[in-house]
Formats: structure tokens, sequence, C-alpha cells
């Protein structure tokens, strides 16, 4: 698990990075060594094009100094791989881990921990991309050899085992990923103990499979015990305690307890702006859950307000083409739909589903989705008109099936 800083770490960290670049050679292991640790830490604040920076620094330095088959080359590329998955550029991301494990499987061995660290990552692309068949294979294979070369309860077997179960789940295959989840937290509890982060994840994506299937009660109260174990553990205000709470609202919000799903993520999204900053991904998600649940009210002009910022936000920080850019784009266009303004909707979806088929594939989960809103679109706006052809004083509500991409309220691990 990635080691998260406050303010006063990271000007620690800047300051003797910069240092050892100023005294030491530019090309000495621990001056890239503090050069990798600062580029984590701007990757923990959601800062990815200063991160990237860093990344691509340091790999190409190890490159000419230590070559590119040294392992130490091969973690930093691993590192920039990551980079880009959070950039939801899966593409780059998935080129880049293949490269690195052909070379780990010639340099390391097939079955050497680092190689298996990135097979499991370029399993989490493809579960990232849809592309669940060869995600399930490899994390298999990963299981598999890690249990044979590192034990059944070692914590690298137990996170490949828990996204196993996240590809399960995005599939709706909810009784195998329950299933696996509820193992991963029994020996996590066991080996790491009921209070470690890694338990209290997969407890957290438990609960989220449980808010899936609708099962409210079992969902609130797991969320509740991973919050309040959360704040004792690791702070109020740690982006693991401040996700899970988001979860708990979301929880809420899909029973229609807006009160209590506002008033939450309200709190959510202040803690996130002065704890992450305002354009953190984390803070947007919970944003775009606010907005929703103002959606669900019928308040469309506080949604929209918000949505817009989203957008707005994720495009600046993350891209135009990321999968989070897209959700909130899709959600936008789904209150123009929801007031009738077809045009403003049409044209924002026809933008989605076209960068969707592009960057996640045609076949994947949210491309489908935004396929559908389309469809949707045309289907309301026909039967507008008919029913306006017909009596131009019918108030009648029509009937909307309209999906909504959430924002991803789920914490894969992936390491």
């Amino acid at each position: 698990m990635s080691v998260e800083f406050n303010q006063e770490h990271l000007d620690t960290l800047t300051e003797i990075s910069n240092q050892a670049s100023t005294y030491a050679n530019q090309e000495h292991p621990d001056t890239l060594t503090c050069k990798a640790n600062l580029a984590l830490t701007f990757e923990n604040q959601g800062r990815w094009r200063e991160s990237e920076e860093l990344f691509v620094q340091v790999m190409e330095i190890r490159k000419r100094v230590l070559g590119q088959e040294h392992p130490h080359t091969l973690i930093s590329m691993g590192n920039l791989a990551l980079t880009y998955i959070r950039q939801g550029r899966w593409k780059e991301a998935e080129k880049l881990f293949v490269q690195v494990i052909e070379t780990s499987k010639g340099v390391l061995g097939q079955e050497h921990p680092d190689t298996l660290i990135c097979m499991n990552n370029l399993a989490s692309t493809f579960k990232n991309r849809g592309r669940w068949t060869e995600a399930e294979k490899l994390f298999v294979q990963v299981i598999e050899t890690s249990k044979g070369v590192l034990g059944q309860e070692h914590p690298d077997t137990l996170i490949s085992m828990s996204n196993l179960a996240s590809t399960f789940e995005n599939q709706g295959r909810w009784t195998e990923a329950e299933k696996l989840f509820v193992q991963v937290i029994e020996t996590s509890k066991t080996v790491l103990g009921q209070e470690h982060p890694d338990t209290l994840i997969c407890m957290n994506n438990l609960a989220s499979t449980f808010k899936n299937r609708g099962r409210w009660t079992e969902a609130e109260k797991l969320f509740v015990q991973v919050i309040e174990t959360s704040k004792g553990v690791l702070g109020q205000e740690h982006p693991h305690t401040l996700i899970s709470m988001s979860n708990l609202a979301s929880t809420f919000k899909n029973q229609g307890r807006w009160t209590e799903a506002e008033k939450l993520f309200v709190q959510v999204i202040e803690t996130s702006k002065r704890v992450l900053g305002q354009e953190h991904p984390h803070t947007l998600i919970s944003m775009s859950n606010l907005a929703s649940t103002f959606e669900n009210q019928g308040r469309w002009t506080e949604a929209e307000k918000l949505f817009v910022q989203v957008m707005e936000a994720s495009k600046r920080v993350l891209g135009q083409e990321h999968p989070d850019t897209l959700a909130s784009m899709n959600n936008l266009a789904l209150t123009y739909m929801n007031q009738r303004r077809w045009g403003e909707a049409k044209d924002l979806l026809i933008q989605v589903t076209n960068k969707m088929r592009t960057t996640l594939g045609k076949d994947h989960p949210s491309t489908v989705v935004a396929i559908a809103n389309l469809a949707s679109l045309h289907k309301n706006r026909e039967a507008t008109r008919r029913l306006s052809d017909e009596d131009n004083e019918t108030d009648e509500e029509l009937p909307q099936r309209v999906l909504t991409m959430s924002l991803g309220t789920i914490m894969t691990k992936v390491d």
C-alpha cells in the first residue's frame, strides 16, 4: 500500500529531493530514490502530470546507468505504467506492463514476486477496460503461482484474490465475488489483523457488493464498521476513510434517504477539498455523487451546476478521455434529458459514446451504458413529440429507464 503524505511531509520530501539533486550526483541511486518517492507522493495527491514527469526522469536515467533490464529500471517502468492507469491511459499502460513482464520473465523468472506484481497490474488494466475474460485468466494465473511461491496467506496473494473478486463483481457475478471477498477478509483478519488497512479495503469492497445487490442493511452495517475502524487506525481524514464514508452516503442515496446522503457527501467533500485538494479525483467523485443526489430529488439547477463543475475540473486534471471525465459528461447529459433539453443531451452523449468506443472499446460496460442512454434519449424525445401532438396539455410523466454510471466507488488495491 502506498504511503499518504500531508503537506509538511511533502515539503520535507521535496526539499530532500532538491538537496540531493544539488549536492549529489544526479544519477546517484539515493537521488533517484528520492525523486521516485516524491513522484509517488504526487501520485497519491492526484498530481498525475508531475508524477509522470518525475517517473520518466528516473526511468530514463536508470536505463542509461543501470541498463534496460536492471530490476530497478523495471520497477521505474512499472511505476510509470501505474501512473498511466490513474489517468485512464489504458493502452499506454498495457504496452508498458507487457514490456516489463516479458523482460522480468527473462531476467528474474516467471515466478519472481516482481513479475507477479506486474502481471497483477496488467490484469487490472484488462479489468478496467472491460476485458473480463483476459483479466480473470491472468488473475487466476497470478493467484495460483503466488500460492505456490509465496503461500496462500501472503499479502500479495490476497491482493490478487481481491482483484479477481472485483472482476466478478464488475460482471454482476455477485455470489462468486462475495464468496471470494469473504475468504480474503477472513484470511486477512488472521494474518494481518482486523484493523490492517488491507483488511479494511476488502471489507469495504464486500460492503459495496452488498450495496450493488440491494442488501442495504448489510452494506450499511459493514460500511459503518469500516469507517469507525478506519477513523481510529488511519484517521478521520485519511483518503480510505473518506472513500468508505462516500460509499455509505451512496447507500443512503440508493434508499432515498436524501437528507442523510447529502449531509455525509458534503462532509466528505469539505474534508477532501482541505486534505486532498479541490480537484483531486476523490473529491470530484464525491461531488459527482452529491450532484446525483440533487438530481434524484429533481433539484436540476443544483445538479447541473455541480456536474458542470466536476466535468470541467476532470477535463483539466485527468484529461478529456479519462473514464471519470466521460462519466461526468454522461451524468450531465442525463440531467439535460430529465429537463427535456434533448439537443444538449444528444450532443454530449454522442461525444461520450464516440470517445468511449475509442478509449475503452465498444464492449466495455460504460460504453454499453452510454449507448443505452443515447437510445433512451431518442425514444423519449419521440415519445414527447407524440404526446405533444396528441394533447398539448398533458402533464404525463414519461417512463424512463436511464442507466447512470457511478464514478467508481470501490477501492481496488493495485500494488
